[in-house]
């Protein structure tokens, strides 16, 4: 049994021939995390409260069996080869246009039909701290091109900071834009309210989106709206505020444009649980996050320990380039070519206050 009270055995199987297993990763000071090679998932996160008590913040669940069947398979997952949205699915590159899955009204999200977060990685323990994942898209898989080797390094550090590394190469001009998707309760994930949590973003800017979530194109200041994270606020505080781009998700599904040079490794995020004590600080490469307040959450699947996630119990921090970044030239730039390597690193580092 993990510390978060999972059984190995109970994800132990075999997803299109391919084997799948739970993999443990622990440090020095007792924290742990678990990690399903079936879509690179963050199964459990346990880190210590303001008491010493570890606590498990990743929302998930119990059994490989539950995760074949889970009503929002993206929690924990790793997201690609693009993630977020891209526009009705289309995209131009070196002169041809390619037409991806709709699956989300009517814009391709995540990767497509079957994203990274529904494949099975090739996984590889490299010591009690460190999981190292790979996956080899085909060309053409979903639609894009190029034979894409994608790998996600996991470590476990005695700082209590989870680092994701993220490496791409291709043979063929392609898109490449990957993310963690890890609903985060700091409360526990048994917790049914994340909206508590106190956060500050490092980001002046954030990109409004039409109402399928696509960004209009330049982004908007977030002096004087309820996207204004440049000092703690909670989100509960504004996220009910009669403010248009908060009605067409429900709540907070947007990008912020971090302050930032491109590629610079530097603060993105901090947020606490006034509860718990453990707060979450996020260090990052990548240009933006994606927070979403889980607004669309159903709440019916029973995950760990019989806990249920109904919207807004829970809160994500994605990491990554922006939504829809192939149709807007202005933006970071998502194309990878070959002899290109795609590099990118995200930290969660826990401590109390």
């Amino acid at each position: 049994m993990t510390k978060s009270g999972l059984n190995q055995a109970d994800f132990i199987g075999k997803v299109e021939g391919k084997e799948v297993q739970l993999y443990i990763l622990t440090n020095s000071n007792g924290a742990e995390v678990t990690i399903l090679n079936y879509g690179a998932k963050i199964v459990s996160l346990m880190v210590p409260d303001k008491n010493g008590k570890l606590t498990d913040i990743a929302q998930g669940f119990s059994s490989l069996e539950d995760y074949l069947n889970c009503e929002e398979p993206t929690h924990g997952a790793v997201c690609g080869r693009v993630a977020n949205r891209i526009a009705k699915g289309k995209f131009t590159l070196e002169g041809k246009e390619y037409q991806l899955a709709i699956n989300n009204g009517l814009n391709s999200l995540h990767g497509g039909l079957k994203g990274f977060h529904f494949v099975v990685w090739d996984a590889e323990q490299l010591d009690n701290q460190t999981v190292e994942l790979t996956y080899h898209a085909k060309d053409g898989e979903e639609n894009y091109p190029g034979n894409l080797t994608a790998k996600v390094t996991y470590h476990l550090g005695d700082n209590n900071a989870l680092d994701i590394k993220y490496e791409a190469v291709t043979d063929k001009t392609t898109i490449v834009n990957m993310t963690n998707h890890t609903y985060f309760n700091l409360s526990g994930e048994a917790d049914q309210d994340a909206m508590d949590h106190v956060v500050v973003v490092d980001a002046k800017e954030y990109l409004p989106t039409d109402e399928t979530a696509i960004p209009l194109g330049e982004p908007a200041s977030v002096v004087g709206t309820p996207f204004d994270f440049l000092f703690f606020h909670s989100l509960s505080e504004r996220i009910n505020s009669d403010f248009s781009q908060l009605r067409i998700g429900k709540g907070y599904d947007h990008c912020w444009v971090l302050n930032k040079k491109e590629g610079e490794y530097t603060f993105a995020v901090e947020c606490s649980s006034p509860k718990t004590g453990i707060c979450m600080t996020i260090y990052t490469t990548e240009p933006g996050v994606q927070i979403y307040t889980a607004n669309w959450l159903p709440g019916k699947q029973v995950g760990k320990n019989g806990h249920k996630y109904p919207a807004r119990s829970s809160v994500c921090f994605e990491t990554q380039h922006y939504p829809d970044s192939i149709n807007h030239p202005d933006y970071p730039n998502v194309i990878l070519k070959p002899g290109e390597k795609f590099e990118s690193k995200t930290s969660f580092i826990f401590s109390v206050k």
